[in-house]
């Protein structure tokens, strides 16, 4: 468990956890010894785009040899894995990207070959031949590399450095049950809903953390869930408020989907299991009988929980009955959300907003509608007092979501929709609602920044990395993805070379199967001008790595591009799924882009050069992980998407979805998002911030908001990095 619990450390806050015990390790001519092992593993970390800061060499230093050596072999392959570099990255073409042939050329001397292999292959051949069309897959030699991983390398020249290169720092971390412990409160107490591998992490850490401190309240009731589910196992007391959370209980005990998203199959439970459900339920319906409202939203789910707990058994809980009599319909509960449909079918906002006002984050999500249900200045004034009386009441992150659909809503003819579920899964439709009337929309777009701006932190003195401004603020943590370099969907961040390389790499499970990766190029009006894929190896702009058509052991292709080549406004990469398991199906998929510059040669895939590598976890059958934009200047910066499209079930291309992928790209790029920078701006009259210039840091504590924490900040400082974005949501 240590080395796990050490790597989620790693991953989640870039800092190394030390070794507990004296600073030097054992007394006698062993100690200090690790200097040697520290110079050693920082020169490892560097062939992988990582280094320690001086801080933690000069800590490791002081330990023993036989304490830095295995820290270092756990850590190192700790971010060989974050940054992609575990696995073998085996390109079709040897040379890629030198010598990638003409599309035609290839597939040619495919069918050549394949008639001049065994006879069966040969009358194969000629027949399809007869027929004018082939199948690429029936051919010996198309879709497998034909050399190992070991002649690729043979093939290529060695990486030339470049001060371009990515360097992460890892810092220096305090004992390992000190940053667990950390780590787990900051996921628990996160305001955010987190992802999917989040909520994995946190159920590792909850388990680890059960007589440690617990947090004094978790926000997000998935978090919930899973923290639950290890205090169950520990014997402590259960987080409950509503019915819903000890069903969401129900599906982190049986490994399902405490997200309610998708069904869960409920697992048969121990009596103990059963009695404290059955217990927790009836609590929570004797404090608060309205909450039975709430089984009627998943009453399918708690007819089949109903059916697990067997709650006639235990006759102790009748207010725990109650809750499947109104699973099967036997007893009512009117629900909210009816009883507002009521009143807003009679015409009445007045009366819906005055209901709304016992549930505020409802109420903010509804005040689009509500305010364009009513007819009169009066319904409009008494909607925007409701929305002013619970304002307090809201979340931060329902505010902020309010705040971005409302500075959206502009009433514009061109207007469209832009929808993204949990998934990732996205949609993009023409405005067809009323506009919202001007004065009303200023008057709560005025409110919702005032009561944010009374939320945040007086912070003493910001200092600010200019590159963290245009990231989109984390409302959801599903709004990303697991891996390295990676941010929120509509951040924009710099893209700085001559080359921009595509990857992805995927592993099989069960079944064979076959990614593409392409890349589609648009014009500013969003028309194609070109791809690249199996179909189109080379363009002017760059060069495509060739097509592997199953991944047994794992498989790669690349896209290289020329950014000064591009004819068109964007960039595009995709990842299809042609045939064979799915992204969520796989044994390992992620993609990524490096950036290098022309003279630095070296292989296909070289992990200093790795700007961003995500998971690929989703549940639709083409990828958009991100598009990149030409700015009026000439340079180039990333459009960060994190979208899925459902696709087709097999045979997914390029030429295929060039429309659909269009208008999803420009939904995303023309819609406003909340970012860093409108926090930090509301903050303007409150605090000192200083933009950073890349070097020195103040001699005192302050608050750093940035790509990666500098060197040298004084230890009180707070530190805000892509990796704890989170923490910048007011509660």
């Amino acid at each position: 468990m240590t080395p796990r619990l050490e790597s989620l450390v790693i991953r989640h806050t870039l800092r190394l956890p030390l070794p507990a015990g004296p600073g030097t390790g054992p007394a006698g001519p062993a100690a200090g010894q690790g200097a040697v092992a520290a110079r050693q593993f920082d020169a490892a970390l560097l062939s992988v785009g990582f280094k320690l800061s001086a801080e933690l060499l000069e800590r490791l230093s002081q330990l023993t040899q036989e304490t830095v050596v295995p820290l270092a072999a756990r850590t190192l392959a700790t971010v060989r894995e974050l940054v992609g570099d575990h696995v073998e990255h085996n390109a079709y073409f040897i040379d890629f990207p030198a010598n990638v042939p003409d599309t035609f050329d290839f597939w040619t001397q495919c069918i050549t070959e394949a008639l001049t292999h065994d006879a069966a292959t040969r009358d194969r051949t000629l027949t399809q031949l007869s027929t004018g069309v082939v199948d690429l897959l029936t051919l010996p030699s198309y879709g497998n590399p034909q050399h190992s991983y070991a002649e690729l390398l043979a093939a290529h020249h060695e990486l030339i450095a470049a001060t371009g290169d990515r360097l992460t720092v890892l810092h220096r971390g305090g004992t390992l049950d000190e940053e667990v412990a950390a780590l787990y409160l900051a996921l628990a107490c996160s305001s955010t809903p987190l992802g999917e591998e989040g909520l994995r992490d946190l159920a590792v850490l909850a388990g680890a953390c059960v007589d440690a401190p617990q947090p004094a309240a978790i926000p997000i009731r998935e978090n919930r869930a899973v923290v639950n589910r290890a205090r169950l196992d520990a014997g402590a007391d259960l987080l409950l408020d509503t019915v819903t959370d000890v069903l969401r209980l129900a599906c982190a005990l049986s490994d399902g989907d405490v997200t309610l998203a998708t069904p869960t199959r409920l697992r048969a439970l121990s009596r103990p299991v059963r009695r404290a459900l059955l217990a927790g339920l009836d609590a929570v319906v004797s404090a608060a009988p309205a909450k039975l409202a709430d089984v009627g939203a998943h009453r399918e789910a708690f007819k089949r929980l109903g059916e697990r707990l067997h709650p006639h058994e235990y006759p102790r809980w009748p207010h725990a009955a109650q809750v499947f009599a109104v699973a099967r319909g036997e007893q009512q509960a009117r629900s909210l959300a009816g009883r507002v449909e009521e009143l807003l079918e009679a015409k009445d906002v007045t009366g819906a907003a005055r209901l709304l006002t016992t549930a505020p984050g409802r109420l903010f999500r509804s005040l689009d509608r509500l305010l364009r249900a009513a007819t009169t200045e009066q319904e409009r004034d008494a909607v925007l007092a409701a929305a002013a009386q619970v304002a307090p009441q809201v979340s931060g992150r329902v505010l902020l979501s309010v705040r971005e659909h409302l500075q959206n809503r502009t009433g514009q003819a061109t207007s469209r929709r832009f929808f993204v579920n949990r998934a990732g899964g996205a949609w993009v439709t023409a405005d067809s609602r009323a506009p919202l009337p001007s004065a009303g929309r200023r008057q709560l777009l005025d409110a919702l920044d005032e009561e944010l701006r009374r939320r945040l932190p007086e912070s003493g003195q910001l200092l600010i990395d200019p590159a963290l401004l245009d990231v989109a603020l984390p409302l959801s943590g599903r709004a990303t993805a697991a891996g390295l370099g990676v941010l929120p969907r509509g951040s924009r961040s710099p893209v700085d070379g001559d080359l921009l390389r595509f990857f992805v790499w995927w592993k099989e499970s069960r079944h064979t199967t076959d990614f593409d990766l392409s890349a589609l190029l648009l014009d500013a009006k969003y028309r194609t001008v070109c791809w690249l894929s199996y179909t189109e190896l080379t363009q002017a702009e760059g060069e495509h790595s060739g097509d592997v058509t199953q991944a047994p052991e794992g498989a790669a292709e690349f896209i290289n591009l020329r950014l000064g080549a591009v004819r068109g406004s964007f960039i595009v990469p995709q990842v299809h799924i042609y045939s064979g398991e799915g992204f969520e199906q796989v044994e390992e998929s992620f993609f990524g882009f490096m950036l290098r510059e022309s003279e630095q040669l070296g292989r296909p895939f070289e992990a200093r050069t790795v700007r961003m590598k995500s998971e690929l976890r989703g549940p639709g059958r083409v990828a958009l992980p991100l598009a990149f934009q030409r700015d009026q200047d000439g340079s180039w910066h990333a459009k960060w998407l994190h979208l899925y499209l459902k696709g087709r079930p097999q045979a997914n291309r390029v030429e295929e979805n060039r429309v659909s992928v269009a208008t999803l790209l420009r939904g995303i790029v023309e819609r406003e998002h909340l970012t860093v920078r409108y926090l930090t701006e509301l903050l303007a009259d409150r605090v000192t911030s200083t933009l950073w210039d890349g070097r020195t840091v103040p001699d005192g504590p302050v608050t750093f908001i940035g790509l990666e924490r500098p060197e040298g900040l004084h230890p009180d400082s707070r530190v805000v990095t892509p990796e704890n974005l989170r923490d910048l949501i007011p509660a």
